[in-house]
């Protein structure tokens, strides 16, 4: 039992630690939890707020959330957590991060108030290069859309 919950509490500083070395800030900041973060993959969740500036124009009379900006999620929960964490050992610095390559395919609409989550899967990170299969699925459990993201990290000396 007392192991169980020091297991728990590493975990959430582990989470803690990645989510404060995020290069972003609202309101382009696109990661509210992580669940779960091994040497393999993320899992990790963000609710859309109803008022998020894209919302405007992106439609008029029904808004929708734009695919780029899934896209950004899905980067930023599966991929660059999960390249965090695989640096953590040598991240004592800000990091550069550079997005390599998307291939996202859509499958259903995601709206103002929603919450999605992501799960990501390595599929290599060699010489700080990150390739992630990564899909995202709504509350219902359905899948919204799913792709392969590649970047590229590096620890930098300026912010």
């Amino acid at each position: 039992m007392v192991a169980n919950i020091f297991n728990k509490l590493i975990h959430l500083q582990n989470f803690t630690s990645i989510l404060e070395k995020l290069p972003y800030s609202p309101p382009f900041l696109f990661v509210d939890t992580l669940q779960h973060v091994d040497e393999n993959g993320t899992e990790g969740s963000y609710t859309f707020p109803d008022d998020s500036f894209f919302y405007l124009g992106h439609f008029k009379q029904a808004p929708v959330t734009p695919g780029v900006i899934l896209t950004e999620v899905m980067a930023q929960i599966g991929v660059v957590c999960l390249g965090i964490f695989l640096l953590s050992d040598t991240l004592t610095s800000n990091i550069a991060i550079a997005m390599t390559g998307t291939q996202v395919d859509f499958y259903k609409p995601v709206f103002p108030g929603e919450t999605v989550t992501v799960r990501s899967t390595k599929e290599y990170f060699r010489f700080n290069k990150l390739s992630c299969k990564v899909e995202m699925l709504n509350s219902r459990g359905e899948l919204v859309c799913r792709g392969t993201i590649s970047g590229m990290m590096k620890p930098t000396t300026h912010a």
